[in-house]
């Protein structure tokens, strides 16, 4: 198997090194960048499979170097750096094309499953999900509807196609209320009331036919979130 090269654009010549170690050790290759000018040139024009990206850079920002790497890489996945007080500079990451964010400081564990989740899930930016298999039916997320078994049809709206999409495109994995409204609500997670996920997620479950007292499509994560139940797992217990 082909060993994964991971583009590390740091700075800190100790979180850098501290990065650089981590991911070696797992397994993967490396290459480096130590400010904006460097960082651009190899993240445009070298070979890597996936980019850690510090926002706060000398010379061209993390979020400059971003824009060019997807006009000029725009299948390659991006996981961007950030601080606690960087909050609206992730959101403009997330939106210019940015995979996911990791918040200093992290643990070495949290960040190796950022990288590992990132490259099982976008190896190739696959197409966008259109449609979800369900135990009595079908998302159709281009339609936005689902139809069940027997003819019934339900609509969704887009935030709930959207919702869906975005928890299928990440089976199997937990997702946080500050995660969704990041990525997909696109506010700052620290001013906006997260209740309103807990509501969509319930609109969601009614229209899936999705049993919230024992829900098999989109689970409760105790602690995390929510996650939609990989492929099989939503199938009615025999």
């Amino acid at each position: 198997m082909t060993q994964q090269r991971v583009l590390v654009i740091e700075d800190d010549p100790a979180i850098r090194r501290g990065i650089v170690d981590a991911l070696e050790y797992a397994g993967y290759a490396t290459r480096q960048a130590e400010n904006g000018f460097r960082g651009i040139e190899v993240a445009v024009e070298k070979d890597y499979d996936l980019l850690l990206l510090d926002l706060v850079l000398p010379g061209p920002d993390g979020l400059e170097i971003l824009e060019k790497v997807r006009a000029a890489r725009p299948t390659t996945p991006v996981i961007i750096l950030t601080a606690k007080g960087e909050e609206s500079d992730r959101v403009r990451g997330l939106r210019l094309g940015a995979d996911d964010y990791v918040v200093k400081p992290f643990s070495v564990k949290e960040l190796l499953a950022r990288v590992e989740a990132v490259l099982r899930r976008s190896p190739e930016r696959p197409s966008e999900i259109t449609e979800l298999k369900l135990a009595a039916g079908v998302a159709d997320l281009a339609r936005r509807e689902v139809r069940f078994d027997g003819g019934d049809r339900c609509e969704l709206t887009d935030r709930e196609a959207e919702l869906l999409r975005y928890l299928a495109e990440n089976a199997g994995r937990a997702i946080s209320r500050d995660e969704i409204l990041t990525r997909l609500w696109h506010v700052n997670p620290s001013r906006y009331e997260t209740r309103t996920i807990d509501m969509h997620i319930a609109r969601l479950r009614e229209k899936l036919r999705d049993d919230p007292a024992e829900p098999r499509i989109i689970l409760t994560v105790r602690g995390k979130g929510y996650m939609l139940a990989s492929a099989g797992e939503n199938r009615p217990r025999g």
